[in-house]
């Protein structure tokens, strides 16, 4: 990683509040199985809802599952499989939502979980910016490490894409 920058995407936000060793192996561009039956129910699932609405918007880098205007608002939403990982996704749009405002566009977040018929609202206030400050500067802590961190045995693992580099 000598020379190399490493930038936090919400990607590794993501996967922060999942695993840290997932952090490591993201960082270092070392893609997850990409035949993982959860990748893809997770592809054909945004594929499949919210047709109406524009979906996989690349904002300068960012890739917004779905954009429109409500209200006069700018509207962000995050298209999830399950609420299982609420946190994450949660973390994910809010970095999303703080990304454009450093930009000078303000937003608002909308997590959805279709097959659950959920929807959550994410707000950007300063508590969730102090957290995700402290996530980034982590989770570039993590990503310098000359090693990954230790595999942890925890609930996610069994479905994780990344299973084999933990595991075998």
């Amino acid at each position: 990683m000598a020379g190399s920058e490493i930038n936090v995407t919400a990607t590794l936000i993501w996967y922060y509040y999942i695993c840290h060793r997932e952090v490591w192996l993201m960082a270092r561009q070392i893609t997850p199985d990409q035949d993982n039956s959860n990748l893809e129910i997770g592809r054909v699932i945004q594929d499949q809802r919210y047709a109406r609405e524009k979906k996989e918007v690349d904002l300068g880098g960012l890739k917004v599952d779905i954009l429109k205007r409500e209200g006069g608002e700018l509207v962000i939403a995050e298209v999830k499989k399950s609420s299982r990982f609420k946190e994450s996704a949660r973390m994910q749009l809010a970095f999303y939502i703080k990304s454009l405002k450093t930009h000078g566009v303000i937003a608002r977040g909308e997590l959805r979980f279709p097959e659950e018929k959920q929807k959550e609202a994410v707000i950007l206030d300063e508590q969730l910016e102090q957290e995700l400050d402290r996530a980034e500067r982590e989770i570039l802590r993590i990503a310098y490490l000359e090693q990954p961190p230790r595999p942890e045995k925890i609930q996610w693992c069994k479905r994780c894409a990344y299973n084999e580099f933990c595991w075998t």
